[in-house]
């Protein structure tokens, strides 16, 4: 069990909620925080699709407007790690997927009605507006709502294996952001993972964000000889939900001593990875081949430690990492 220690050699140490409605409060207090500013969070909580036919509440919903050309709507699940992953949390998120899908047009209806209302909320839309191909807050909800398929967030206190279990089993993209509180005294801090986090760093390497279609991988030899030259795959992958239908490509870095990009293909498919949260990405069939390598550059620190994020068009273009990340 983690703890916590501050400047003046004060301990914190992991708080336990009691009741969930004060867990959710945090959560609301820290929305911008734990969702990013490229979006916007609804607490919203009322019912949506038909009784005894897979109706739920959602505790909230998150507009995702990172990519211009891709907004995504999340359903929000609110949880603590003591409530029954299986009868509890895992119903809830069938639930989630048989509601959007039965009553889209309240949730759009939900929405609407949440903006309509908050001056802010309609000005981050209509400056959203100008870079994407969405001319008003209709065409914007038919898109997240109608056209896309659904999805979901878990915030929970602890994610646990058994919660990974349950993942797989659900046909929803889903992702989990873990958020707990430590105290100290009266004094509390967050920890958190923050949402789309792995992300993050490369959208802000990009003039334009919508670019972003490569995955690339650190890869020891052994590994990559085996799976993804031999077998044309690679796991196992951690991928934010909002990256699985943009990423068209996945490259190589294959670690010291070869330290350099090597190796480029095109992503035929890409599936849940056993009882985890993370993917497996299968290669499209003669598509992989050998670029010119791409070595480390002269900053430190940018050679992958986890995936990281590109365009095809800045990959192949780049004389080293410098280039991509730099």
């Amino acid at each position: 069990m983690y703890k916590m220690i501050d400047e003046n050699n004060q301990i914190y140490t992991l708080y336990t909620y009691s009741q969930e409605s004060e867990y959710e409060k945090m959560i609301v207090d820290h929305q911008t925080v734990i969702f990013g500013e490229e979006g916007i969070y609804f607490n919203i909580k009322k019912l949506i699709g038909t009784p005894k036919k897979g109706a739920t509440k959602p505790d909230g919903y998150y507009l995702d407007l990172t990519f211009h050309t891709e907004p995504k709507l999340y359903l929000v699940e609110i949880e603590l790690h003591q409530h029954d992953v299986y009868a509890h949390i895992g119903e809830q998120l069938l639930r989630f997927g048989i509601a959007s899908q039965m009553d889209k047009y309240k949730i759009k209806q939900l929405l609407l009605e949440e903006i309509q209302k908050d001056e802010k909320r309609q000005k981050k839309l209509n400056d959203y507006f100008v870079s994407s191909p969405y001319n008003n807050m209709n065409e914007l909800l038919d898109k997240v709502v109608f056209d896309n398929a659904p999805a979901a967030i878990i915030i929970i206190d602890q994610a646990t294996e058994e919660l990974n279990h349950v993942m797989k089993q659900l046909t929803m993209n889903v992702d989990i952001i873990e958020v707990q509180t430590y105290v100290c005294g009266s004094k509390k801090i967050h920890r958190f993972t923050p949402f789309k986090e792995e992300v993050l760093l490369d959208i802000a390497t990009m003039d334009d964000a919508d670019e972003l279609d490569t995955i690339v991988v650190p890869a020891r030899e052994e590994g990559f000889r085996e799976e993804f030259l031999s077998n044309e795959r690679w796991f196992a992958i951690r991928i934010s939900s909002m990256m699985l239908d943009k990423i068209k490509y996945i490259a190589v870095y294959q670690v010291a001593p070869v330290s350099a990009i090597t190796y480029v293909a095109e992503i035929d498919f890409i599936e849940k990875y056993k009882d985890t949260n993370k993917y497996i990405v299968f290669l499209k069939t003669n598509t992989l081949h050998k670029i010119s390598k791409i070595p480390l550059g002269l900053k430190k620190g940018l050679a992958p430690q986890a995936p990281r994020y590109t365009s095809y068009h800045t990959l192949m273009a780049a004389k080293s990492l410098d280039d991509i990340w730099g």
